[in-house]
């Protein structure tokens, strides 16, 4: 990463009291960046919120679907880099309410998009799609070039933002560049019914961890540090004409099944006896999601540094002092 790129930079964040969001801010801070963020709900538990570094950025309260708002922010802040992280990103939400999803994440997107289309200071837009686009694919690992097949509501929302992403950049000329994320963990991922910050939690109090699926559905996860690593790599290099409307996965490459990866957090924890309870109960997901990241290494040099193992022993850390237990 080239720390002296950002210093001044002006840059718009949405979604930044995420689990993505609040690690972004905090390195874009670092470096020197002037931040603005759009804000729709206010979120105490926030790491941006506790950390205190919602303090040093400029906040604009709003909703995403507020187009007028969308183009006076960055009119107003001649923002240069805008990194659209906000969706809706819970599966079972989206299985159980459809319409809040898509209107969040595609409708959301597309007004993002011309936004920045009409705005002259715009020299970037980094949009945050998902493994999710992809569907339910044949061959694994997914490759960039796969089609995107989304077919649940979750998956169609990232299916269509990230296509609509790419047709801004291939029928305008616009700088975008698409990250499409293996499942992300970390510090700050307040949203209990993922397995990650579930099983944390509830190992860490001495509960046994619930898992909703049979356990043996596999997926690929990345540390959160990596991924903003991606993510400002792929900023830095957005000039370039030949990364304009590309997308890049952001993995491990090494799928863990639910079980595996609850048996990790438990082997490593104070309560290596506890049994996880399996509901079987999971619809509308897809069984095994696992990601190549050739291309992000070959084309933007990236490459996660964290294993399971060590991202996992930094969450922990994060999530004892967030309940109190340190």
């Amino acid at each position: 990463m080239n720390s002296n790129y950002w210093q001044g930079k002006r840059v718009f964040i949405t979604g930044c009291t995420g689990l993505l969001g609040s690690w972004l801010t905090n390195s874009l801070l670092n470096m020197g960046a002037d931040v603005v963020g759009l804000i729709r709900d206010h979120v105490p538990q926030s790491h941006l919120v506790r950390s205190g570094m919602i303090e040093r950025i400029t906040v604009v309260r709003g909703d995403l679907c507020n187009y007028d708002l969308l183009e006076r922010t960055l009119a107003e802040y001649e923002i240069e880099i805008v990194f659209h992280l906000a969706a809706q990103t819970i599966v079972t939400i989206a299985n159980r309410a459809p319409l809040s999803t898509f209107e969040t994440n595609i409708r959301g997107t597309y007004l993002l998009l011309e936004a920045a289309r009409r705005n002259p200071t715009i020299e970037g837009v980094i949009i945050a799609s998902s493994d999710k686009a992809y569907g339910d694919q044949p061959e694994l690992p997914y490759h960039e070039a796969a089609p995107l097949q989304g077919r649940h509501p979750y998956d169609v929302s990232k299916s269509c933002a990230d296509l609509i992403s790419q047709s801004y950049a291939h029928s305008y000329g616009l700088p975008v560049i698409v990250t499409r994320c293996a499942n992300l963990y970390g510090g700050g991922d307040l949203n209990w019914n993922r397995i990650l910050p579930g099983t944390i939690r509830s190992v860490l109090l001495g509960e046994r961890p619930i898992i909703r699926s049979d356990g043996t559905f596999k997926r690929d996860f990345v540390y959160v540090k990596d991924a903003v690593r991606g993510y400002l790599m792929a900023a830095e290099q957005i000039g370039k004409p030949e990364l304009r409307g590309e997308a890049f996965n952001f993995g491990m490459g090494h799928p863990e099944t639910a079980l595996d990866v609850v048996q990790t957090i438990i082997r490593v924890s104070d309560h290596p006896n506890l049994e996880p309870i399996i509901l079987d109960e999971v619809e509308n997901e897809i069984q095994d999601q696992y990601l190549n990241s050739d291309k992000a290494g070959k084309m933007l040099g990236w490459e996660p540094q964290y294993t399971l193992e060590s991202g996992l022993a930094e969450t922990m850390a994060w999530y004892r002092e967030f309940l109190n237990l340190s």
